[in-house]
């Protein structure tokens, strides 16, 4: 009887009827990048029009222009880039060697700093943002791109994202490559990172999204604008009086495309790493 129902709603509905739920979300959710991508080619004029005008009369290239031949403009989107990337890579390189000691090797204390590392995960950022300056002060970082990048080398999601994804993983596995005569890092690195790909995609993305959307801590750390990040440089087009706003609307959206690259070069291992590292004891 199933099997008939089925068969009669593939007939009339050839899709799934959540369809018709999840489409209109996602329309919803998809107009405000819409709008995004349609006032970047307005001009001031025709964003501060009331009412708004959702689709112009005209495209104009004012705001590209106006960004692109900002001079700093190119080394703010550097100085991003390359903090993210080393954020990135430091939490995948320090993620993998803490969360597989977590889920591996039994050592004194280990569960308390389990616990006491989870625990920062409640602790707001208001709290840690004077000591972690006055640390960076310490180690002569405040006003470089460094001041960015080793606070944020190693986090505990990503610590505790791979404990779990490494937990769900046979340790037979593991002692076939020891018998082989790998050492446990030899076979980490050659047997479990390669089946980790979808938390290490995971916590690439993650990572990278919220490194390069960050703007509350470059703006306590930064003071030269030649250090600016792409976020914090895209502040300074928004003025007391007068705001630039087809600058900030191209400027947003250029600065929207990689992470929209990021996540869809990785959605995939993204949603398999949801679906096979959920929480374990």
């Amino acid at each position: 009887m199933t099997t008939v129902h089925g068969a009669r709603r593939r007939r009339w509905l050839p899709f799934s009827p959540w369809h018709l739920v999840l489409v209109p979300v996602a329309l919803l959710f998809a107009l405000p990048l819409a709008w995004l991508v349609m006032s970047s080619f307005m001009t001031n004029a025709q964003i501060n029009k009331f009412p708004p005008t959702i689709i112009p009369d005209s495209l104009h290239l004012d705001g590209y222009r106006y960004v692109l031949n900002n001079a700093l403009f190119p080394r703010w989107f550097l100085n991003s880039s390359i903090v993210a990337l080393v954020v990135v890579v430091g939490n995948l390189v320090f993620g993998v060697l803490a969360g597989y000691a977590f889920a591996r090797l039994r050592f004194g204390g280990s569960k308390t700093m389990l616990t006491l590392m989870l625990g920062t995960l409640v602790i707001p950022f208001q709290i840690t943002m004077i000591p972690t300056f006055l640390i960076m002060k310490k180690l002569g970082l405040i006003d470089t791109l460094g001041a960015l990048i080793v606070p944020s080398l190693v986090t505990p999601f990503a610590v505790f994202l791979f404990r779990q994804f490494f937990l769900s993983l046979p340790r037979e596995i593991e002692e076939a490559a020891w018998i082989d005569g790998c050492s446990r890092l030899k076979a980490l690195w050659l047997v479990v990172v390669p089946l980790a790909r979808p938390a290490l995609g995971t916590v690439a993305v993650l990572t990278f999204l919220t490194t390069w959307n960050d703007l509350a801590w470059p703006l306590i750390a930064l003071n030269n604008d030649h250090n600016y990040t792409l976020q914090l440089g895209l502040a300074t087009f928004q003025g007391q009086h007068r705001t630039q706003w087809s600058a900030v609307m191209a400027g947003n959206l250029i600065a929207v495309v990689p992470v929209l690259i990021a996540f869809l070069a990785t959605q995939r291992t993204f949603i398999q790493s949801l679906t096979s590292s959920a929480v374990k004891g």
